[in-house]
């Protein structure tokens, strides 16, 4: 008998942006409320659209319209009309309950604007349509059609005209030809009830997919916690979401180590053995690495500088598979220590443990390419709301969940796992900013051998203005750059090389926000 596939036809995307340091009111409702107050208003309205198209391109917009974040309650999924939790047992160990952030019933009217060569509908009513559940009255749509005429860097801005809220999309690059590379977006760092969070699998692949309008996705939770049957399910789960040209999953886990740190792990295709630290066959790192080789599977290091599940380069490394580290989540930072450059506030852990972080392992010669993730436990993937629980208190300190953006032909899981291997990658702090980063024409995570000057090419656009961006050679900021704008193209060059030396850039954008390239290595010919 064919497994039934629960909400695995879900079809609907939204928003994006989430800023750090916002202010939300305190949430409201309690854990049994089933219809929050109708008197909630209009806060916010997110907008997400591809952020490479072709001339005359078809693409789509997903919107949602916001309200201030209150805890949601739970109903039977019969008489379900929007998101809830879905029973009073999925409560998380951590102490976590489901919240929601979309208006529950909005039915008016929105203008739909964008730059020079725009084509597409100028308004929308959100009295047609419904949103991703079925009679799902709340403002949340994916929108098709829209095109733009012209080339250049564009934006489309959609606004309230009744309290006169505008939100403005990503940066979309227009180009004259078909695009030899796209930029996706995706999380690959999640959990569900099944580990330490909240919502079952097809819940969480269904947000990430059709409200936080992720391209890429995946469920890797603690798999100590997990049995085979389960794993099983997590498989098939995966697998049935994965539709190329439209939303790419990958099954995968977090290998979850007292002793050697947090490992998450990704499979290429669609099947792959359980990863789990209580094994004997897997329980220290060269075991993990081993297995990993064996199955073509990619590492990647998580939440390094955290204290508690720490990670200690002297433990081992293995280049051929760990390619891939965490810079930022809802942990905060793991760059680099505190004053040691990157002075930026967003750091969520009080303790940042000396010799884990991102540029420690880059020192000893570890050539890892950097993503943005959320470990996200609330069971929204890509617009995590952790800070506003009510207990226990430690989740006051964490931030907005992280993002990683990838460069690659297309949007399948091939070309994406490619694209990963390769570290043509970066992690943002959950900002969707467009970034380039090439030396000598090489992109982001090569390894590159030269003895000429060396061209840098920093292209930078977004919905935020860009304070500076630094370039930064062996961990130190050798060259900056103040645009002062939202969009900017940098090119400088630096002297031939007479050792092996590595760079990558770092952009600070206005609210905290923060983009990382992942390093090109260079060597001497």
């Amino acid at each position: 008998m064919k497994r039934r596939k629960f909400l695995g036809n879900l079809s609907l995307i939204s928003g994006s942006t989430t800023l750090l340091g916002t202010a939300y009111a305190k949430p409201e409702a309690s854990q049994n409320q089933a219809s929050p107050s109708p008197s909630k208003v209009l806060t916010e309205i997110r907008v997400a659209t591809p952020s490479v198209v072709r001339v005359n391109e078809p693409f789509w917009l997903g919107v949602r319209l916001l309200t201030d974040p209150f805890f949601a309650g739970w109903g039977p999924s019969w008489q379900r009309s929007r998101a809830t939790v879905n029973g009073p047992f999925n409560q998380s160990s951590r102490g976590i309950r489901y919240m929601e952030n979309v208006l529950p019933l909005w039915e008016g009217e929105v203008s739909i604007a964008g730059d020079e060569g725009f084509e597409g509908i100028s308004t929308y009513s959100f009295k047609e349509g419904s949103g991703p559940y079925e009679s799902d009255r709340r403002p949340v749509r994916r929108l098709e059609g829209l095109r733009f005429s012209k080339p250049g860097v564009k934006y489309i801005r959609i606004t309230d005209p009744v309290t006169g809220i505008t939100g403005i999309s990503n940066a979309i690059y227009v180009e004259e030809e078909k695009p030899q590379m796209r930029l996706f977006w995706g999380n690959t760092h999640c959990h569900s009830i099944f580990g330490d969070g909240i919502r079952i699998p097809e819940e969480i692949y269904a947000f990430a997919r059709d409200e936080s309008f992720l391209d890429i996705f995946s469920l890797t939770d603690h798999t100590e916690a997990i049995t085979n049957a389960q794993w099983t399910y997590f498989k098939e789960v995966t697998n049935d979401f994965n539709r190329a040209g439209r939303f790419v999953t990958f099954i995968g886990g977090e290998w979850t180590s007292p002793k050697f740190g947090h490992r998450n792990f990704l499979y290429p295709g669609n099947d792959g053995p359980i990863l789990r630290c209580t094994d004997p066959e897997q329980d220290n790192l060269a075991k993990l690495f081993a297995v990993a080789r064996s199955k073509g599977a990619l590492i990647i290091a998580n939440h390094t500088a955290s204290a508690g599940h720490t990670t200690n380069w002297d433990n081992g490394h293995d280049p051929e598979v760990e390619r891939l580290i965490e810079v930022y989540s809802i942990g905060g930072i793991n760059e680099m220590r505190f004053g040691m450059g990157n002075l930026s506030k967003s750091r969520a852990k009080q303790k940042e443990v000396v010799g884990s972080h991102v540029i420690d392992g880059l020192k000893r010669g570890f050539r890892l390419g950097m993503i943005g993730t959320g470990d996200d436990h609330d069971g929204r993937p890509g617009d995590a709301l952790h800070s506003l629980q009510e207990k226990p208190e430690d989740y006051k300190t964490l931030l907005g969940p992280g993002l990683m953006g990838v460069w690659a032909e297309d949007l399948s899981r091939e070309s994406v796992f490619k694209a990963l291997w390769n570290r043509r990658v970066f992690g943002t702090t959950n900002n969707r900013t467009y970034l380039k980063f090439m030396i000598n024409e090489n992109p982001m995570g090569s390894e590159m051998r030269s003895s000429k000057e060396l061209s840098i090419f920093v292209e930078v656009a977004g919905n935020l203005k860009i304070q500076q961006i630094d370039l930064i050679k062996e961990g130190v900021s050798v060259q900056t750059s103040k645009p002062g704008k939202n969009d900017t193209l940098w090119k400088t060059v630096e002297k031939a090389p007479g050792a092996p030396t590595w760079y990558y850039v770092r952009v600070s954008m206005d609210n905290e926000h923060i983009a990382w390239s992942s390093p090109i290595w260079i060597s001497p010919e």
